[in-house]
């Protein structure tokens, strides 16, 4: 007992101990008491290796023990969202006052609050947020990547966007984006609405547009045109002087041209031309200051050239009605290039395909629907100074009368094979002065290219034309 209060004096508390507990709760700390003891203990103590051991225990405890509540606690943060409730996903419509915000969420509309945490700039029409079981706004999305494309039948003056649907549904007028506020949108354009259908959110590229349009204006000449003379000069005639010298045409009321038959042989340069006809005519009219003609000062000035090449077959659609609107986007992809100051140019090769004659039977025949529908839209066009039209074609005998009356097609220009004349200017076209030719041709011509180049064609010309 004697011992026992020794011991119990020796190690027993004292102020500086009653100060290392922990007050609020009244228990003591372990370690305390272990150093205590450590310090209060002679050298040499053997129960000093006891109380090591013991402080190293209680570290041990201690550290598993803050590993258990660490992991507690995010076991407790797991269980916590699994059992929260899901928040919902809307659309922003407007933005009617400050915290407040007008949302549509699974096709109802709600008046909401935003979290004040939410940044002002991320507020975006037609984007998606979240919300929270009150509704309120807790967070943005971003603009949905996925959603219904609808082709545009209006932009209306107040910046709606009124939109015709096939298969006999309603029509629909929507609002735009934040986005899409002050974009210049036509009729024909795709766009990308929302999955509510009440917000329009992306302009996309007409794919149709981007597969007939070059990007740039042809750059082909008439120089890199051989063995075509007269047919360069007949629709250089018809398309060339009508529009470089409009005023002398309106002065002795000479009827303007709207459309051209190119027709002929295949493979004799009938698309070439057409190239150079939208190249240097785009760029005739821009340099002699003929671009914006008189009475017409409301339409822009002609400042480049756009040629639309589309192949006859490429129209034909299975389904029914989709040519025709083919036909039709054409003709509005021209009319949109000619606002913004560029001529456009419509290039329709193997036109029989298409614009074949139309027959008299009772089974479905494609021609009886498309020659009328371009009909109609060359009856839309008042002369080469809105949209110059030309048809290539190696049978224009199939191609439907009421296309090549006057006041349609009105010019037809025979593009003929070329003769021995014509085949050497063509050859000369390809054989420059930069072209390497044989050493030992240029040393038989007295080392001159020209000479050389001439005896080539003359050899070249015998053969090809020679009897079998």
């Amino acid at each position: 007992m004697n011992d026992h209060r020794s011991d119990e004096k020796r190690f027993g508390s004292s102020p500086d101990t009653e100060r290392g507990r922990a007050p609020a709760s009244g228990q003591v700390d372990p370690l305390s008491l272990i150093e205590q003891c450590l310090a209060s203990s002679p050298d040499g103590d053997p129960r000093q290796n006891l109380l090591y051991k013991l402080r190293h225990a209680v570290l041990l405890s201690q550290a598993a023990s803050q590993q258990r509540e660490l992991e507690f606690k995010k076991v407790s943060e797991v269980v916590a969202k699994l059992t929260a409730p899901a928040n919902r996903i809307g659309t922003l419509l407007d933005l009617p006052g400050e915290g407040l915000a007008r949302i549509v969420v699974g096709g109802a509309e709600y008046y909401a609050n935003v979290d004040p945490r939410v940044p002002e700039p991320d507020l975006k029409i037609g984007t998606q947020i979240l919300v929270n079981e009150a509704y309120a706004v807790i967070k943005t999305l971003g603009y949905d990547r996925n959603g219904p494309i609808l082709k545009l039948a209006e932009a209306m003056p107040d910046g709606r966007l009124r939109f015709e649907q096939d298969m006999g549904r309603q029509s629909l007028v929507l609002q735009r984006s934040t986005d899409l506020i002050g974009v210049d949108l036509k009729a024909g354009d795709e766009i990308r609405i929302d999955p509510s259908h009440r917000v329009a959110i992306e302009q996309l590229g007409d794919r149709q547009a981007s597969r007939h349009a070059l990007v740039e204006t042809p750059t082909v000449t008439w120089e890199q045109i051989g063995g075509q003379s007269e047919a360069i000069t007949a629709i250089r005639k018809a398309i060339e002087y009508p529009l470089l010298h409009a005023q002398t045409f309106e002065r002795f009321k000479f009827s303007q041209p709207k459309g051209f038959l190119l027709y002929g042989p295949p493979g004799c340069g009938k698309t070439l031309i057409g190239q150079a006809a939208a190249g240097s005519l785009s760029k005739l009219v821009s340099e002699s200051g003929q671009g914006q003609w008189p009475g017409e000062e409301k339409r822009p000035p002609v400042t480049s050239g756009a040629f639309l090449h589309v192949k006859g077959p490429e129209i034909l659609n299975m389904w029914l009605g989709e040519s025709e609107r083919i036909v039709r986007d054409l003709f509005d992809q021209a009319r949109a290039r000619r606002k913004n100051g560029a001529l456009p140019f419509i290039f329709i090769d193997e036109a029989e395909s298409i614009l074949g004659t139309r027959r008299a039977m009772r089974s479905f025949n494609i021609s009886n629907t498309l020659v009328p529908m371009f009909c109609s839209e060359m009856d839309g066009i008042e002369s080469l100074r809105d949209v110059v039209i030309i048809l290539a074609s190696n049978r224009p005998d199939l191609i439907d009368p009421a296309v090549l009356r006057p006041g349609r097609i009105d010019r037809k220009i025979k593009v003929s094979r070329p003769n021995k004349e014509a085949a050497a200017q063509i050859l000369k076209v390809y054989l420059t002065e930069d072209l390497p030719l044989d050493s030992g041709l240029v040393k038989e011509r007295g080392g001159e290219h020209t000479h050389a180049v001439a005896s080539l064609v003359e050899e070249v010309i015998e053969s090809i034309f020679q009897r079998t």
